[in-house]
């Protein structure tokens, strides 16, 4: 088992079609990472919620994790409810190390990337 995974976290939604984009770069992340174990976890709504999804890591062999808020901005759930969590894990799992970094949206290589995306839609 590799010791190392990046866990895509989303909100979630009722509808299960709105998780295909998240899966999709899920499977691009795992491709460009082939060495580290990638998955997708939820806040609310959809499984596999955040600290069942990290139990099964650890138990796996899993003692570096990496959470990466695939969300467009830094609200609520960014910057209590996800600290939060990892904290809980932290306790639980006191041997992983863990790291949460910026939301996908506030990172400037992403927003070029969605404004020449918008650009381009004038055609």
């Amino acid at each position: 088992m590799k010791t190392r995974a990046l866990i895509l976290f989303a909100h979630g939604a009722r509808d299960p079609r709105w998780a295909e984009p998240f899966q999709r770069l899920q499977a691009l992340v795992q491709a460009q990472s082939p060495e580290s174990v990638v998955k997708l976890a939820f806040l609310e709504l959809m499984t596999p919620r955040l600290p069942e999804l990290t139990a099964e890591l650890v138990q796996a062999g899993v003692t570096d994790v990496t959470v990466v808020p695939v969300f467009l901005g830094q609200g609520g759930h960014v910057r209590a409810d996800l600290p939060r969590i990892v904290d809980e894990l932290k306790q639980q799992h006191p041997a992983v190390s863990f790291k949460i970094v910026e939301a996908v949206g506030e990172n400037e290589q992403v927003l070029k990337a969605m404004a020449s995306y918008c650009v381009a839609t004038l055609g």
